[in-house]
């Protein structure tokens, strides 16, 4: 099992070798009605389910791109791994765009 993490080291374990940095990224559509329902709750307040669970699902599918690309590199670890959230959109269109990046490494 791979070790991703935030931090830039991995607790009790020593790394033996940097290869190199490593990233996954998930460009996800909304469609129409989760706009309209998230129209609505900036309306009424509270929190959008719909646009929660893409988010969810965005950052597992960039986490797990990441991961692959490690893994290709023969590392048993990814350290310093950072999570940036983007939209994009116009003409009532919404795209989530998330990006995961960090270092692959070696642990001895």
């Amino acid at each position: 099992m791979m070790i991703i993490t935030t931090t830039d080291s991995v607790e009790d374990k020593r790394i033996t070798a940097y290869l190199g940095i490593v990233c996954g990224n998930a460009v996800m559509g909304t469609n129409i009605f989760r706009d309209m329902l998230a129209s609505v709750r900036d309306i009424v307040g509270g929190r959008s389910g719909s646009y929660e669970n893409i988010l969810r699902e965005a950052k597992e599918a960039a986490l797990g791109d990441l991961t692959a690309q490690a893994a290709q590199l023969g590392a048993d670890a990814v350290v310093a791994v950072d999570l940036d959230y983007e939209t994009i959109g116009g003409d009532g269109k919404t795209m989530l765009i998330v990006s995961a990046n960090g270092t692959a490494v070696k642990l001895g």
